[in-house]
């Protein structure tokens, strides 16, 4: 099994997880890209617990599912954003998202992966990775 891109794959995974109505979603190969993009989707209340399964290749998450994700994905080729256009939401951000406060686009800062949202709190630009709402 060949994955060019895991995020992709783990984001789409959970997506179609929630578009049948399962209550767990497995993802594999598991990364710690993966692992910190699925904090900061709990810490926003879109998924509920999740466990790193050790299986002697790759590893596997298993994702605890609420029922809360409508749409989600990658964001490819991954934009870096600086601290001002966090605040402002660019032309390439509000394509992502349905409505300026539905949603919340992941972003990988020196400070690990946050939503948008706190990495403007926080001052810090980065990297936009994927979005959740």
């Amino acid at each position: 099994m060949v994955v060019s891109n895991t995020l992709s794959n783990a984001l789409t995974s959970i997506y179609n997880n929630e578009i049948r109505r399962n209550n767990l979603a497995v993802i594999m190969p598991a990364s710690k890209l993966i692992i910190s993009v699925l904090r900061a989707m709990q810490k926003e209340g879109y998924i509920g617990e999740f466990e790193y399964i050790d299986d002697g290749r790759w590893g596997k998450i298993r994702v605890q599912l609420l029922g809360r994700v409508n749409n989600c994905g990658p964001i490819t080729p991954r934009y870096s954003l600086n601290y001002r256009e966090m605040i402002n939401l660019p032309l390439y951000i509000r394509r992502y998202l349905p409505s300026k406060e539905i949603g919340i686009i992941l972003v990988s800062t020196p400070k690990g992966v946050m939503s948008h949202k706190e990495a403007a709190r926080s001052r810090l630009g980065g990297i936009a990775l994927g979005y959740v709402y």
